[in-house]
């Protein structure tokens, strides 16, 4: 309909929420990974007597 304005519907990108969130995300990442490498580390020691 011509006569009726186009809208969009997406709102502009938030930056910085963006980078807080990405950041939390490498966050949890790094220590989940660090989490998982030392319970191995500490399965093989215990577990494989």
């Amino acid at each position: 309909m011509a006569s009726q304005p186009h809208v969009d519907g997406t709102a502009p990108m938030d930056y910085p929420e963006h980078e807080r969130t990405y950041a939390l995300f490498l966050s949890l990442t790094k220590w989940g990974s660090i989490s998982v490498t030392v319970l191995l580390i500490l399965m093989a020691i215990f577990l494989l007597r």
